[in-house]
């Protein structure tokens, strides 16, 4: 009872609050306020329902490293896809964005990734583990958020599929190797900043994104592309996530914390 009261909680939080977000974009100030209320607003609901329901701490510490550190990893990976992408012919640039369009996407994207972190790693992945252990969580969680990106206006099987694999199993063994939200949240702002506001690609088949420093167009053949859903469709980029997931997951094997014995649970 007391895990269904924090997803149903932040499920209808992410459903009401992400257009807000939108919406507010459009405006590099009401973005940048917008998302930074959601984001604190969110993390502090957060923290309070787990400790009153729980009573426990929240998965939230050492919450300015792991946050720089994620979001930096994030834009470097996305870049490198988006310049392995454009060497294939799959992306070149149409024309500027703005400054402006850049800071509004910063700020959608940061309530973004707040949002999704709490709901699928900080509710739905330590449910799942709690439950059945953490390949379960992995594997339950990566696919419950591909799936919710169905919703998204050129949303495709493939596309969610793609996003299972790459997003939802890179950020949940993000979680994993630091057992805190802050390099999951960190991670998933860099890689959708640099997709949408610098690069001015469409993420996850969304039409949501005001754009960025420049507008990107998809060109060639999906595999390459992404097509219409966006660079996550790419085999560039599932193949950067799972890396990344390998590399985590591998990290958290060598500090002797986690072993196949775990995973079986």
């Amino acid at each position: 009872m007391r895990f269904l009261i924090l997803i149903v909680t932040f499920l209808v939080a992410d459903l009401l609050l992400a257009p807000l977000l939108s919406a507010a974009a459009g405006n590099w100030f009401t973005g940048l306020i917008t998302g930074f209320a959601v984001a604190a607003a969110v993390l502090l609901a957060y923290r309070y329902l787990v400790r009153r329901l729980e009573h426990e701490e929240p998965p939230l510490a050492r919450a300015r490293p792991l946050a720089m550190r994620g979001f930096v990893l994030g834009v470097l990976t996305f870049s490198l896809v988006i310049g392995v992408i454009a060497a294939f012919g799959g992306y070149r640039i149409a024309g500027w964005g703005s400054v402006g369009d850049m800071l509004g996407t910063f700020g959608m994207m940061t309530g973004v990734a707040v949002l999704e972190e709490v709901l699928f790693r900080g509710v739905l992945f330590r449910l799942l583990e709690r439950w059945a252990g953490t390949a379960v969580a992995l594997g339950g969680s990566g696919v419950l958020f591909g799936g919710l990106h169905l919703l998204n206006p050129h949303a495709t099987v493939w596309g969610a599929l793609a996003i299972a694999a790459e997003a939802g199993l890179m950020l949940g063994a993000a979680y994993v190797a630091t057992r805190s939200l802050w390099l999951p949240i960190g991670l998933h702002l860099g890689w959708n900043f640099a997709e949408s506001g610098l690069f001015g690609a469409t993420v996850s088949g969304s039409d949501g994104t005001v754009g960025g420093l420049v507008r990107g167009v998809a060109h060639g053949p999906a595999a390459i592309s992404g097509g219409e859903f966006g660079p996550e469709a790419s085999v560039f980029a599932i193949l950067a996530g799972l890396v990344l997931t390998v590399v985590f997951l591998r990290s958290v094997a060598a500090r002797a914390t986690w072993s196949p014995a775990t995973l079986r649970r």
